[in-house]
């Protein structure tokens, strides 16, 4: 089965200052799902209003990154702001039940400013884990009745190599010993193969390692962080490849900055569909 791919709206058509507008351009595009961060200034009936004019699903949101000018990125892990977590995580469903969203990114947050990071380990997977689990039970009795499905949280290892010195989350094999801590089956491994191709490598067997954990995978070249046929170290045709042959059913999120124009970048995805013998927005030329 071919892959389905969303537009990262937050990351994709930057000359576009409104994700409304941005949702637009993605359809035109022949994308047929996109995600976001967190929404700022974007009204969920607006957001969903310029969703279903141009037939695009809403399939990822983060919750709220915090306090953003003391540096907060996320929440769920930093010790002392349970509450403001779940305060977000509220407004996160919420704005996700509006327009229809079925995944939210638990962002774990930083490690607090001045604090050693082996120092608060403990502590912040300790609460982590609880507010994991808090988000587990909320999102539990949270089906999207128009999507009829159940709304899934996820979490995501973000490089500190590169990206983020000071994130918490930071491989694929962190986050999936607290998922199993957590032990709730409404939480999944979101999987940025740019960030764990800096942390790790080994992308294939941890693709199939961790296979029946994953709830979300998004991509970028690395080392730039530009679009999958750009200069650098991933195959991107054989991640394809394998994604497909592990039937991989989930959204792969384009979450990369375009080198110049968005769409004239997008001749990797283009490719693809022609390779997979599907017309434009990859539908198959059958139902055409």
């Amino acid at each position: 089965m071919a892959l389905r791919f969303s537009a990262n709206l937050s990351w994709l058509f930057p000359q576009l200052p409104a994700l409304p507008a941005r949702l637009e351009a993605a359809a035109a595009a022949g994308f047929g799902a996109a995600e976001a961060a967190w929404p700022a200034g974007c009204p969920a009936q607006a957001l969903r209003a310029a969703a279903e004019r141009a037939g695009v699903r809403i399939v990822l949101l983060n919750t709220p990154p915090g306090d953003q000018e003391a540096g907060e990125m996320g929440l769920a892990a930093v010790p002392g702001r349970q509450a403001a977590f779940r305060q977000g995580l509220a407004a996160a469903v919420r704005y996700a039940k509006a327009v229809g969203c079925p995944r939210i990114h638990l962002m774990a947050g930083r490690v607090p400013q001045g604090a050693d990071r082996a120092a608060v380990a403990a502590e912040m997977e300790t609460t982590f884990v609880e507010n994991l689990r808090y988000a587990a039970d909320l999102l539990a009795q949270c089906d999207i009745a128009v999507l009829q499905e159940d709304m899934i949280g996820l979490v995501e290892p973000i490089n500190n190599r590169i990206t983020d010195p000071r994130y918490y989350l930071n491989t694929p094999h962190q986050a999936v010993a607290i998922l199993e801590k957590v032990g709730r089956p409404n939480l999944k491994l979101q999987l940025d193969l740019f960030h764990c191709q800096i942390m790790d490598g080994n992308l294939s067997r941890n693709l199939e390692t961790f296979f029946p954990l994953i709830g979300h995978i998004q991509i970028a070249q690395v080392p730039g962080r530009h679009e999958p046929d750009s200069p650098g170290e991933l195959n991107f045709p054989y991640i394809f490849q394998l994604l497909e042959a592990l039937g991989y059913t989930g959204y792969v999120g384009c979450e990369y900055a375009p080198k110049g124009d968005t769409l004239e970048g997008l001749g990797w995805l283009r490719s693809y569909w022609e390779s997979r013998g599907l017309q434009h927005g990859g539908t198959s030329k059958a139902t055409e």
